[in-house]
Formats: C-alpha cells, sequence, structure tokens
C-alpha cells in the first residue's frame, strides 16, 4: 500500500494504476471488448475513489491486500459508469480524460458490453478468495459497492439526471441526485475500507466515515458543478458547458459561483471535522483537500 503521509499523491496513483493494468493484461476476454475496456480504465484519471479507499485504510489499519482489492474494484466500477454516461442516450459526450470517449473510439455496442464487463469485474475482484479478512468481512465489501452502484444509488442517481434534463429540481431534489449519482460510491470507498478492518462491527467507526464521506461527496459534486462552468475543455478532459448545454440541475448555476464555493468549502470542513477524532486522519484530510481544490 502507498506510504503514509502521502494521501491522493503520484505513489497512490501509480500504485493503483500498475494495479488496474495487471488484473486488466489477466483477463481473459475476447480482444476488441478487451480493449475497450482498458482504453476506458486506463486512460488517465486522477484515481480519487482508490485514494479514499487507501486514506481509510490507513485510517482503519486495513489489511493492505484488502485495500488494493477494494481500489481496483472502485475503480473498474467508475470506469463502468463514465462509458455509459458519456454514451448519446445519456450525456452525449465525445471527450473523456481528454480522448475520444469510448463510444467514439470503438463504437455503441462495444462500448456498452465494455462497461456491463467492467461492473462485473469488479465484483469478480471483490469475491476472490481473501485469507486476510473473514468470509463475513469480504461479503459487507460486496454488499457496499453493489448498493452503491444500484438504483438506490449510481445507476438511480443517473436516471434521475437524465429524467429531469430542463426541469428544475429544488435544492434538496438536486443534492439528493447527486448523493445518489455520484455519491454513493464516495462512500462506498471508505466504507469497503472500513469492512476490511478490525473497527467493521463498531458503529461508532461506521458513523464517523459516513459522515465524511457524505459531506465530502456533496463538496465533490459541487466542484464538479463549478467546474463545468468555469473551467476550459482542455483543463477539464471533457466537454465544459454541458450543464447548460443539456438543461441539467447544476448546483453553481442554481445558487451562483460564490455561494456554491462557499456551500463546497462548508461541506469540506464538515468532512474534515467529522473524521478528527480517528488516531490518524491526515490521509482523509488530504484527500478531502484534493477533492475539493481540484482544478484550482
Amino acid at each position: 500500500m502507498p506510504t503514509h503521509h502521502s494521501a491522493m499523491t503520484s505513489d497512490y496513483q501509480s500504485h493503483i494504476n500498475i494495479l488496474l493494468e495487471q488484473t486488466l493484461s489477466d483477463y481473459q476476454a475476447v480482444a476488441q471488448l478487451k480493449k475497450a475496456m482498458q482504453y476506458s480504465t486506463l486512460s488517465g484519471g486522477k484515481r480519487i475513489r482508490a485514494g479514499l479507499v487507501y486514506a481509510a485504510a490507513t485510517a482503519c489499519d486495513t489489511p493492505e491486500i484488502a485495500a488494493d482489492r477494494a481500489a481496483i474494484a472502485i475503480e473498474l466500477m467508475h470506469a463502468f459508469s463514465l462509458i455509459h454516461d458519456d454514451l448519446p442516450v445519456m450525456d452525449d459526450d465525445v471527450l473523456r480524460r481528454g480522448k475520444p470517449t469510448c463510444h467514439i473510439a470503438f463504437d455503441e455496442a462495444t462500448a456498452i458490453l465494455a462497461g456491463d464487463a467492467l461492473q462485473t469485474l469488479a465484483f469478480e475482484v471483490l469475491s476472490r478468495p481473501l485469507a486476510q479478512i473473514t468470509p463475513a468481512q469480504q461479503l459487507q465489501m460486496v454488499h457496499h459497492l453493489a448498493q452503491a452502484s444500484g438504483a438506490n444509488g449510481m445507476a438511480g442517481g443517473q436516471w434521475i439526471d437524465v429524467d429531469t434534463s430542463h426541469k428544475t429540481l429544488t435544492h434538496q431534489q438536486c443534492l439528493h441526485m447527486h448523493a445518489l449519482k455520484t455519491g454513493c460510491l464516495i462512500e462506498a470507498s471508505v466504507m469497503m475500507a472500513l469492512a476490511a478492518s478490525a473497527h467493521w462491527k463498531q458503529y461508532q467507526w461506521q458513523q464517523i466515515l459516513r459522515n465524511f464521506a457524505r459531506h465530502i461527496g456533496v463538496a465533490f459534486q459541487i466542484q464538479d458543478d463549478i467546474l463545468d462552468i468555469t473551467a476550459h475543455t482542455n483543463t477539464l478532459g471533457k466537454t465544459a458547458g454541458k450543464d447548460i448545454e443539456q438543461g441539467k440541475n447544476n448546483i453553481a448555476i442554481r445558487c451562483g459561483l460564490e455561494q456554491a464555493k462557499a456551500l463546497c468549502q462548508r461541506h469540506f470542513e464538515q468532512a474534515c471535522d467529522a473524521v478528527g477524532s480517528l488516531p490518524d486522519h491526515d490521509q482523509l484530510k488530504t484527500i478531502a483537500k484534493l477533492i475539493v481544490w481540484r482544478g484550482q
């Protein structure tokens, strides 16, 4: 596992990239489908969700191999979500991480199936026998990822996003959509690390880390909305200004940039406060800073 004191630095990124490359290299699949999976997973990205896994693993003293499994799984699931988000029937984008999106580089059918295969591979990685933790803990890790990815998580949030384009949501409805679409996978990153630790049954640890993840998930999405307005396509790695063009419920558009920035700062501070009582919280606070101030 990457060294302490460097949450989500290049150490984390290079570590998880090596693991993802190895996982996909070893994966037996039809050549063109495998190429599409590798193209979308290994094409860059900040690896923030993997960083959250490792930061929480440091705080919880999670076994290294369990943290690696969780980090691989969360990044595979995230790659799946990006492929499907970019499809013409969803957000209809041609750029992702500064490169043509999967359905542009390959074709729509290949992109859909590559996403499906990445999703199932995430669960395959998580469910492989693991001697360092109990089967009950491993099942809990699988449960966290499954719950965060389905209709009560990422898929549900994406459906609300598609269904409410050019409709006006209340502020609370907007936050609920983002909590499902973005926040649930961020929460799963942290909770999987806890599930593989000796503290996994302790209610206080669950509440602390869940509280941290929920606040940082909101901050993440607000910053995403801000960047959609303020960043250039070359910097953002995807098409800037899409929210205005597609009539999305962007918090920064709704509240104004200054209020959105203040709201983002407030949730960042609440996230840091939430983990203040943990004995080793430095990495969680460091990655919280990266999430909130990315793109600046």
